[in-house]
């Protein structure tokens, strides 16, 4: 087991590291840069075309006349060595403030997620297969397909108008204004649970359907094996059954999820966070990615990166725990 856990480390060092020269590299793509964003930018509202040797100057300035593979070297090193992410051409700040500001807000927005989903798709999924072909499987079926068919941001309207209609007020954000700039206390924590719930349900409803096909599947394939007449002929009752064997084996596509579904939550959470005003990192990345802000969003890409390879590594180690019929080896 211990060589193992240290293999998987190494392959995520390896991962993370891959996955940083990609995003560097990706972001570097598009024709142009900041400073020719910036550029076109002045020219449009008015303002005196700019010489190029002030462009130059500003190229310079923030470092963009070097070469890609030094810019990426040194932006890396500072980040290892300094905890240091750059700086924000756009908002004329630190990188790391923007990252660590909105991080625990995507975060908590991504770990609600996918506690919804797990509620949700569990005793759903296990139902459906039991109750195969009936009405209520029919049902969950059809509701599991306007799931998955629906836009998260048509569902983010839809809901965002129901509680404007039906409660007076639109909840958008993740706080009321009163709490907004307020420090952290009870009535803010119970707060930001009373906004949480709409984009939760919206961005967890497409994953929900989704893994409440595959329980089902899996249900219905473990029902089917010797093991379970086996037991019946011993006369174990159909719940405790049900519970012990199929359902626990079934579980695998649930431990396995946890890293894959972080980057759907996350591309949800983009566009559903624009339309609720959610103050997490997928306005901001949008932005930096738009203006070529290349340190905030490769900061970003990073990290979200890093949560994800994470994921990854402990769903690993669950599935080993949680089913004997996997091996190390």
């Amino acid at each position: 087991m211990r060589k193992y856990l240290i293999r998987r480390f190494l392959y995520m060092l390896i991962t993370v590291w891959i996955t940083s020269v990609v995003a560097f590299g990706v972001i570097q793509l598009p024709p142009g840069d900041y400073v020719s964003n910036m550029v076109s930018e002045m020219t449009q509202q008015g303002m005196d075309k700019i010489t190029p040797e002030v462009i130059a100057q500003l190229r310079e300035q923030y470092g963009l006349d070097q070469p890609i593979y030094v810019q990426y070297f040194k932006w890396i090193g500072n980040i290892i060595f300094k905890g240091d992410f750059g700086y924000s051409l756009a908002l004329r700040r630190d990188a790391r403030e923007l990252i660590i500001e909105r991080l625990p807000m995507t975060f908590a927005l991504t770990a609600g997620s996918v506690l919804f989903i797990w509620l949700i798709a569990l005793p759903v999924g296990v139902f459906s297969a039991v109750r195969k072909y009936t009405v209520g499987d029919y049902f969950v079926t059809f509701i599991g397909f306007i799931g998955l068919a629906v836009p998260n941001f048509l569902l983010a309207l839809i809901l965002m108008y129901i509680s404007y209609k039906y409660g007076g007020k639109a909840l958008i954000g993740l706080f009321s204004p009163e709490y907004a700039t307020a420090p952290w206390s009870i009535g803010k924590v119970l707060d930001l649970f009373s906004h949480l719930w709409i984009p939760v349900v919206i961005i967890g409803l497409s994953g929900t359907a989704g893994l409440i096909r595959i329980t089902r599947a899996n249900v219905l394939d473990e029902l089917n094996r010797p093991y379970v007449d086996t037991a019946r002929a011993k006369g174990m009752s159909e719940t405790s059954l049900l519970w012990k064997y199929p359902v626990r084996y079934a579980l695998n596509p649930f431990i396995s999820t946890i890293g894959f579904v972080l980057p759907g939550l996350v591309a949800g959470e983009v566009v559903v966070s624009i339309v609720l005003n959610l103050p997490t990192s997928g306005p901001v990345l949008f932005n930096a990615l738009v203006q070529q802000d290349m340190y905030v969003a490769a900061g970003f890409i990073l990290m979200l990166s890093v949560l994800t390879v994470v994921g990854v590594f402990i769903s690993d180690v669950l599935l080993v725990i949680l089913d004997p019929r996997i091996r190390l080896q």
